[in-house]
C-alpha cells in the first residue's frame, strides 16, 4: 500500500502554519517517512494530530488508513479510507484499498439484498463528489437560463435553441437527482464503522438485552437511532441491533 506523496494536501488548510509545532506539510512528510520505515505508530500519531488541529484531506486520511491497516487496525483503516472516499471519490488507490480492507473483517454479513434501483443510483454518482455534482446541475441551469433568455427575450425559434431548451432541462433534471441521491448517501445517512475487536450487537439499548449477533471491527452499519451510550444500527444484510457508542466511529 503505496502513500500519496504530494506537495500541498488542499492548499487552505495545510499550508497553515500550527502554533508550536512544525509547518503541517513537514509533519505530513514526516509522517510518511516513518510510515516508509515500518514505524506505523509514529506515523498514525502524526497524522491523528494534524486532524485533530481541524485538517484534512484525502491524501491525509488515505495515508493514515494505509498507516492503521499496516498496524493492525482494520476498523479504522476501513474509517479512514471512507473518508478519504468522500472527498475524493475518484481516485483509484483510494477505492481499491477501501475496497481490499473491507475484505479483512472476521464478519461476513450474509444473506445481503441490495436495491438494484438505489445501487444503479449509488454506482453512477460514487466517482464523483458533491461538488463536482452541483456544479455540473448549476451548469445545466445556467444553460437552460441562457437558451430561455435567446427564446423568449430575443425571439430566436431555431430548432438549435429549442433543442438547446429541451437538452439543458432533462440534463438538469438528471443532475439535480443525482445530486440528492449523492448527499442522501454521503451526508444525511450517518454512517458509521465498527472499531472495536469484541462488538457485540443487543437486542436492545443495555449490555441486559439479549445478544443479537457478534460483529467485528471494519464493518459498516448505517445508524437509524441512539438511546443513552447505544446506537441502534442497521447491517448490509438489514439485520438490526444495539451497540456501544465507543465501539464504533461515524464515518
Amino acid at each position: 500500500m503505496r502513500l500519496h506523496q504530494v506537495a500541498a494536501i488542499v492548499v487552505s488548510t495545510l499550508a497553515v502554519s500550527v502554533s508550536g509545532s512544525a509547518a503541517p506539510l513537514e509533519q505530513f512528510e514526516q509522517a510518511n517517512q516513518y510510515y516508509e520505515q515500518r514505524d506505523y505508530d509514529s506515523a498514525i500519531i502524526i497524522y491523528r494530530q494534524l486532524i485533530n488541529e481541524g485538517l484534512e484531506s484525502a491524501p491525509l486520511y488515505f495515508n493514515l488508513g494505509n498507516a492503521c491497516f499496516r498496524s493492525g487496525d482494520l476498523g479504522h483503516a476501513v474509517l479512514y479510507y471512507l473518508r478519504a472516499r468522500r472527498l475524493d471519490p475518484a481516485d483509484p488507490d483510494i477505492v481499491a484499498n477501501a475496497d481490499f480492507a473491507g475484505r479483512f473483517t472476521s464478519v461476513q454479513m450474509e444473506g445481503v439484498e441490495l436495491n438494484p434501483v438505489s445501487s444503479l443510483f449509488e454506482a453512477i454518482v460514487s466517482p464523483y463528489s458533491l461538488s463536482a455534482l452541483a456544479w455540473m446541475s448549476s451548469a445545466f441551469f445556467i444553460s437552460l437560463f441562457a437558451f430561455l433568455i435567446a427564446r423568449y427575450g430575443y425571439a430566436f425559434h431555431g430548432p438549435v435553441v429549442r433543442l438547446g431548451i429541451w437538452l439543458s432541462l432533462v440534463l438538469l433534471v438528471a443532475a439535480s437527482l443525482l445530486t440528492t441521491v449523492k448527499y442522501d448517501h454521503d451526508y444525511l445517512t450517518r454512517r458509521a464503522v465498527i472499531i472495536g475487536e469484541e462488538a457485540i450487537v443487543y437486542t436492545g439499548p443495555s449490555e441486559l438485552s439479549d445478544k443479537e449477533l457478534d460483529a467485528g471491527p471494519g464493518l459498516i452499519v448505517e445508524i437509524v437511532s441512539e438511546s443513552g451510550d447505544f446506537y441502534n444500527v442497521l447491517f448490509e444484510n438489514k439485520r438490526r441491533g444495539w451497540i456501544q457508542k465507543d465501539l464504533v466511529a461515524v464515518v
